[in-house]
């Protein structure tokens, strides 16, 4: 004979007013962690109660409904609620969406808190940094998405970095085939088929390490520090049109300069200008180089000084 299927019959929901709302001793959540209740306050007073809070019937001592209803699953939320009606931003007697458990189940209290937290799935980073990059295709400012998430704007900065790496590895970190250390060292640069290329490379070894990865990435690159643009000066690199790639993840000392044959033009012009500035003195003879060749000085001696009387 087939077994009935047992028909399953949800919680109803309703609108209760905050000052019939108590926190329930049974709610497991003890240590802070996650997003402070300050800022989940300025998150519902800027978008509301996205998720309604779980509350029980309290029961007088006949069993009977006394009006109140506790809460073992949205502890955090009630406080942050709290917190704006101490602020007098919100009405004690506003309505607050709940779903009403019942008082009579064999279901403990402290379950029900329990399980609220443990099925909980946490967002995936990368959906993170696709969401702030919508939003800023969408016309939302780098500055205004770190006051809607009270984060600091060079921290939406690096969301959007990390977002703008080519599809392909956004796929293969969303995959757990490459780490977020590694994803932040690809970053570097804004070459997808670079990247791409470099992944080939390392993918298949052992050796995948995140300073690998930034230097095979700017092994065509010239450091910030390097002599050459220390002389030409970064201001005059860029307005050539030069870029320069920028590491958000970690000290890059001013970053890379990626053309290196704009750059080694703008210091041959410098340089023969300098030149033509000291030839102009009268010398007979001068030459503007990089570098100097070894051995350029042999058979040369100092001319002495000679006063005229």
């Amino acid at each position: 004979m087939a077994t009935a299927i047992q028909k399953i019959t949800l919680s109803s929901s309703r609108d209760i007013p905050f000052n019939k709302l108590v926190l329930s001793q049974a709610n497991v959540r003890r240590v802070k962690a996650g997003v402070s209740i300050e800022e989940l306050a300025e998150s519902i007073a800027r978008r509301g109660l996205i998720q309604s809070l779980h509350v029980r019937p309290v029961l007088d001592g006949e069993g009977q409904e006394t009006g109140m209803f506790e809460v073992p699953a949205g502890g955090r939320r009630f406080r942050a609620l709290e917190l704006l009606a101490k602020q007098k931003r919100l009405a004690r007697t506003a309505p607050v969406p709940c779903v009403v458990g019942d008082a009579a189940s064999g279901i403990l209290i402290d379950e029900i808190s329990l399980i609220e937290n443990i099925e909980r799935a946490p967002l995936h980073p990368l959906d993170q940094f696709r969401a702030f990059q919508a939003m800023r295709d969408k016309g939302m400012t780098e500055e205004a998405i770190a006051a809607a998430f009270f984060v600091g704007v060079n921290v939406v900065k690096q969301r959007l970095r990390l977002a703008s790496v080519s599809p392909t590895l956004l796929d293969i970190y969303a995959e757990d085939d490459m780490t977020l250390e590694m994803l932040m060292a690809f970053t570097v640069s804004a070459d997808h088929a670079r990247q791409k290329q470099v992944w080939e490379a390392i993918s298949a070894g052992w050796q995948k390490e995140p300073w690998q990865i930034r230097r095979m990435l700017t092994e065509t690159t010239v450091r910030a520090s390097d002599k050459r643009a220390v002389f030409v000066g970064i201001d005059a690199y860029e307005a050539a049109g030069g870029i320069i790639l920028r590491d958000l993840f970690q000290s890059d000392d001013g970053g890379w300069l990626q053309d290196a044959g704009l750059l080694d033009r703008l210091v041959a012009e410098k340089l023969k200008a300098m030149a033509d500035e000291i030839a102009a003195e009268g010398w007979k003879w001068v030459e503007a180089a990089l570098s100097i060749p070894y051995g350029v000085t042999h058979g040369l001696r100092r001319s002495p000084a000679r006063r005229s009387i």
